[in-house]
């Protein structure tokens, strides 16, 4: 069964085509689990109500998770609180970004 690990591992393969960094680096991804029937939920935002993509990045994602073995569905929800802010971006998609830490 995979774990949830594995499906971050997945899920770093997955782009917003507008921003070179991974759902998971830009900060997206606020939970996932897998259950022991082997339905993986995930919650998580976009980076705006409006974002043109928002029917792209969850069909992906769901392709990308479907297709480890012993997975046996996907559901995602994507929900607006809190609120995705440009803070959320790991340090390694600050990098990719060219973006300085504020405490620097």
């Amino acid at each position: 069964m995979p774990t949830s690990e594995d499906v971050y591992t997945e899920l770093k393969q997955v782009f917003d085509p507008e921003i070179p960094v991974n759902i998971v680096d830009l900060g997206l991804i606020y939970d996932v689990k897998v259950q022991d029937s082997g339905v993986c939920n995930v919650t998580m935002t976009l980076t705006s109500q409006s974002c043109p993509e928002a029917r792209t990045i969850p069909e992906v994602m769901k392709r990308r998770i479907n297709a480890l073995p012993g997975i046996t569905g996907t559901e995602i929800q994507i929900v607006w609180e809190p609120a995705w802010s440009p803070q959320k971006i790991s340090p390694e998609g600050r990098v990719q970004l060219g973006i300085e830490d504020e405490d620097e």
